[in-house]
């Protein structure tokens, strides 16, 4: 089992329900506390650190669940939607992407939810006893950190929110919307304040809490994303490149020799190539909803020839579906570079053996399986009509992929479930990696025109991702080095990740590349699309403004 951060069910859960934002007017004093735990808790040692663990709790419910993966890979220049699933507005961009949405109601309270608990933390420290300073500095620094991630995130989603920080002890309907500059005054003051008294190491001492690394891996994000803001700097980009070379120079970290390593469940998820993950477990009473990651990625393997559902290959929700730009321009090389074969399934052996009619493969009209004989084979090319009739299985060519059948990411499988229909994962979500620290100081470097400093952090990246033997090949030259190739980087490293939506609106090209690679939808997307709809229940709660206007005004266009 991982050795990690602890979170307590029964204390985090009264606490997390206590600590529910006071934007909402309603439900704030109906909560039912599950343990009998009072206001007063938090300010007593016990109480003060599980409100830190509680604060934690918040993080999952955007990262490694569908609320956080609609909200970042739906929609893109890589993905698209499959046959089946809900919330597909996010990838079409159409009626359906209005405020009352699930999800973005859901996002956006839960966020809440941690900043009003860290706020508590940071307010309440001084009077609590017993702790050392030390111990609750950091504490209060872990907070800091959390607010500010939360703060980043509904700041990317939505614009600029309501900025509360200070506790919010009753309920309240007044609000008000905070402009860009504001936020990114708040989120970086915070981010700052924490990086004397975070640990100072690449693991802290109780494994899932925040580091400095973590910290400052974020505000090199935080900066990049700033520079193309309507609070830009002058020094955005320089800011981030000193950042990022931190987290690289400062603490350990090493990317792993193998990609496919990266991913690898259980004891593995530990490792050099990690800066700060968000702790899941196989402990049903700890794990909230689970990483679902490994639902929404896979194909219609279970109704094929010879196949059934089973733990090993997963349960296919089919709700992403690669572009055609994703697996043949962005995964175009693979004879030098190892990422398409190790990020993608191509290969299902048979667990339902028997003889069947064929399906999508027209080159055979039967074929029959023993145990453990291959069933599919995608060979991410089209292979000829007469190639195929050769293999004594089915080949899903390109021209076959369908909402149903296409390549399957296999970076977030989970076979350590339980049963074949269990959808809690147990696999930590990497939210922070040193690859990606990497293309962030490569990102900040070319837009410096510092393309040499660049270049040489692009192929540590591909050097890593090179079959053995290929490492020279994949290398790049300086005169190749800019942001296109930038992008496609991210791309063939980070698909997947919940980066990608963030990415292209920091660009400044969400609209114009969904146009060009997306066709469910380039008719639909417009530039109103680089904010979500605010919820309509904030809106509801807010008091409104003297004229008889929204008091908390909705994004444009929505």
């Amino acid at each position: 089992m991982k050795n990690s951060l602890s979170i307590k069910p029964l204390k985090v859960l009264a606490l997390a329900a206590f600590m529910l934002t006071g934007q909402s007017c309603k439900d704030v004093l109906d909560e039912v506390v599950v343990s009998n735990i009072g206001n007063n808790y938090i300010n007593t040692t016990a109480g003060f650190n599980d409100a830190v663990k509680a604060a934690y709790s918040s993080l999952r419910s955007f990262y490694g669940t569908e609320r956080g993966l609609t909200m970042s890979e739906y929609g893109t220049d890589l993905y698209t939607t499959g046959a089946d699933g809900s919330f597909k507005g996010f990838h079409f961009y159409d009626s359906q992407l209005i405020g009352t949405v699930s999800i973005i109601q859901e996002v956006w309270d839960e966020l809440y939810r941690g900043i009003n608990t860290c706020n508590a933390i940071i307010d309440r420290a001084p009077a609590v006893t017993g702790l050392t300073d030390a111990v609750k500095k950091q504490r209060v620094a872990e907070a800091k950190f959390l607010r500010a991630h939360y703060y980043f995130l509904l700041l990317q989603e939505f614009g600029g929110v309501d900025l509360r920080l200070t506790e919010t002890l009753a309920p309240t309907k007044t609000t008000t919307r905070a402009s860009e500059v504001d936020m990114y005054k708040a989120i970086i003051a915070d981010l700052e304040a924490t990086l004397p008294d975070l640990e100072n190491k690449a693991k802290a001492t109780d494994y899932g809490r925040a580091t400095k690394a973590a910290s400052e891996h974020l505000l090199a994000r935080v900066y990049l994303t700033k520079a193309t803001s309507s609070a830009k700097a002058a020094d955005d980009y320089a800011k981030a490149e000193t950042y990022a070379k931190n987290v690289i120079n400062n603490y350990g970290f090493k990317l792993l020799p193998d990609f496919a390593s990266v991913f690898a469940q259980g004891a593995g998820e530990i490792n050099d190539e990690v800066v700060f993950a968000v702790q899941y477990t196989s402990d049903p009473l700890t794990n909230a909803d689970g990483n679902s990651l490994h639902l929404y990625f896979g194909m219609q393997y279970d109704v094929q020839a010879g196949m059934q559902r089973d733990i090993f290959y997963g349960r296919p929700f089919k709700r992403l579906r690669p572009t055609t730009y994703l697996t043949e321009t962005v995964f175009k090389e693979r004879v030098n570079d190892s990422r398409y074969k190790k990020s993608f399934r191509d290969t299902w052996l048979s667990n339902l053996p028997g003889t069947y009619n064929t399906a999508f493969d027209a080159s055979k009209a039967k074929v029959t399986f023993k145990s453990g004989d291959t069933t599919i084979f995608i060979p991410g090319y089209e292979m000829t009509l007469a190639e195929r009739a050769k293999r004594p299985y089915q080949v899903l060519v390109p021209s076959a992929y369908s909402a149903a059948l296409f390549p399957t990411l296999q970076k977030f499988f989970d076979p350590l479930r339980p049963d074949k229909t269990y959808t809690n994962g147990s696999r930590d979500y990497l939210a922070f990696r040193l690859a990606d620290t990497h293309l962030m100081l490569a990102e900040a470097q070319i837009q410096q025109n510092k393309t040499a400093e660049a270049t040489t952090n692009i192929n540590l990246i591909r050097r890593r991702a090179a079959w053995p033997g290929k490492e020279a090949a994949m290398e790049v030259k300086a005169a190749d080095v800019n942001m296109d190739l930038l992008m496609e980087e991210r791309a063939r490293e980070l698909a997947g990740e919940q980066t990608r939506w963030f990415d292209l609106k920091r660009w400044g090209n969400l609209v114009d590349r969904v146009k060009k690679y997306n066709p469910d939808a380039a008719n639909t997307i417009k530039a109103i699309h680089n904010l979500r709809p605010i919820p309509q229940t904030q809106i509801d709660r807010s008091a409104k403004a003297a004229d008889g206007s929204p008091g908390f005004p909705q994004n444009p266009g929505y």
